[in-house]
């Protein structure tokens, strides 16, 4: 994907949250503000000083609107979706420099919020997707038992599985083991 470190680095603070998910098939990953203070310091969210329940109680929210975005039944529902979100965010574009990353654009507002600053950065990363015309990139893992959402970086985009360590192999071993068996 011809993306800059700032979209494919959104696009991954997306996947997690929404990872982060019971949606999902796991249990919840954030279910207190230090839940959430782990998630921001994880994914390296500047400008985040104090965290309260509302801003966990809105970032969970936010979680299951990217959640339709990527289970949207096709591209015109996920526009719509993701133009919904949009439309309820502040976004200022602003170029910027920290914590060692090269420039790169911040879409979220100076002093927003934690779910505004996901809201922008998140949303915009997938507008950009969407707009490049690739949507079929966001999946939900093919695995019966696996829920967890990922973008296919693959060069084809032929990846099917949210990780290849354990749902692939989960998978490729149960194959082999039914081929083994007739």
């Amino acid at each position: 994907m011809p993306f800059g470190h700032d979209m494919v680095h959104s696009l991954a603070t997306v996947v997690d949250l929404v990872n982060s998910s019971p949606a999902t098939g796991g249990e919840d990953g954030l279910t207190s503000p230090d839940d959430l203070r782990e998630f921001v310091e994880a994914h390296q969210m500047s400008g985040i000083t104090t965290l309260t329940a509302r801003d966990l109680s809105q970032v969970r929210l936010l979680r299951e609107e990217f959640h339709r975005v990527f289970t949207a039944p096709d591209r015109d529902t996920a526009v719509l979706l993701l133009n919904t979100l949009l439309a309820g965010t502040k976004i200022t574009a602003s170029l910027t420099e920290h914590d060692g990353h090269a420039l790169h654009v911040h879409y979220f507002a100076p002093g927003a919020s934690l779910c505004e600053h996901m809201s922008a950065d998140g949303g915009v990363a997938l507008a950009h997707l969407l707009v490049e015309g690739e949507w079929e990139r966001l999946r939900t893992c093919s695995a019966p038992d696996c829920d967890r959402v990922f973008v296919d970086e693959s060069r084809n985009r032929s990846r099917v599985y949210c990780d290849s360590r354990t749902c692939g192999n989960r998978m490729h071993v149960a194959a082999y083991r039914a081929r083994r068996k007739v």
